[in-house]
């Protein structure tokens, strides 16, 4: 298989810039915490800086007063980040204009395809449905365009992840033609992460694995945009009894109101930390302060989905 990008193919140099960047679809949960401690420390330890950004793109996703609730959350459990907060609904001018250079490129075609008539298509890695390329020569007669859908070229993607170990993905094999602007105008996730992350500079990504199979496409545009490619990190994701990711979906509980020092232990622990007993009696300060003297990337285990404390 032909690869199109190299292992950490153009990766950031100079100083960490790392980055939190939760939706808006409901309140922080265990889950959450993880992906904002590891993220925090992994640049924090560095001594770079860790940014916020609130991943409102998919309007019709963001419950009122979730992203409010989760700066609190955040602030509550000790987290300081660097500079505002970035609110991707904010950022349509943004996303407007990388998108017209991509079409000015010719890296863009418009699909007039329907989630039904693309049903019995194959599924992709990540549960989606992989594009057949129906309308990647050009629209039938009669059909007009409802999204536009980014030309994946052939071959394959490879970088080397922090946690996971080596990744390659053959893009256009696995997903096919993904999209960029969704047929309700709004611009797609995977278009507006890179530019954010571009924009402000990211060094390294450090999220869930539930994420990782995104990474790939990530990485094709920010080559087609001319944007360095950050280093990626990809954290174990928290599972319930039924071993399912905790979301808003399966009812995973909110941590707001959760004793701070405690839950942060108990994040170090899922994370392969080892804290020390007693920590969360030491309070919330000292808990930060052993956090950034003592993380150890290489202790974070390499799975993919790992269960998490039972009360939580």
């Amino acid at each position: 298989m032909k690869e199109v990008l190299g292992s950490h193919s153009g990766v950031m140099p100079g100083p960490v810039v790392g980055r939190f960047a939760p939706s808006p679809s409901g309140p922080l949960h265990f889950g959450s915490l993880v992906a904002a401690l590891g993220s925090c420390l992994s640049a924090r330890s560095q001594g770079g800086q860790w940014l916020l950004r609130i991943e409102d793109v998919d309007v019709p996703r963001s419950v009122p007063g979730a992203a409010e609730g989760i700066l609190r959350t955040l602030e509550h459990f000790g987290f300081e980040w660097d500079g505002p907060v970035v609110w991707q609904s904010q950022r349509t001018a943004v996303y407007r204009e990388a998108f017209e250079r991509l079409k000015a490129g010719a890296h863009l075609f418009p699909c007039a395809c329907t989630r039904k008539e693309m049903a019995d298509s194959a599924l992709a890695r990540d549960g989606t449905r992989r594009y057949p390329g129906t309308c990647r020569d050009g629209l039938a007669p009669g059909r007009v365009p409802r999204a536009w859908r980014l030309r994946v070229p052939p071959g394959g993607v490879v970088f080397d992840d922090a946690v996971q170990g080596r990744v390659v993905e053959d893009v256009l094999a696995d997903v096919g033609d993904f999209v960029l602007l969704r047929a309700d105008g709004l611009f797609a996730y995977q278009l507006a992460v890179v530019v954010d992350d571009g924009e402000a500079g990211v060094t390294e990504v450090v999220r869930g694995a539930d994420l990782l199979d995104s990474t790939p496409r990530q990485i094709l545009l920010q080559r087609l945009l001319g944007l360095p490619q950050p280093a990626y990190a990809h954290l174990p994701v928290a599972a319930n009894a039924a071993g399912e990711k905790l979301s808003k979906q399966t009812l995973a509980r909110a941590v707001e109101g959760m004793a701070p020092a405690a839950l942060l232990v108990e994040v170090l622990d899922f994370l392969g930390q080892a804290p020390p007993s007693g920590l969360a009696e030491s309070g919330l300060p000292a808990v930060w302060a052993w956090s950034l003297a003592n993380w150890a990337p290489a202790r974070i285990p390499r799975l993919r989905l790992a269960p998490a404390p039972a009360h939580v």
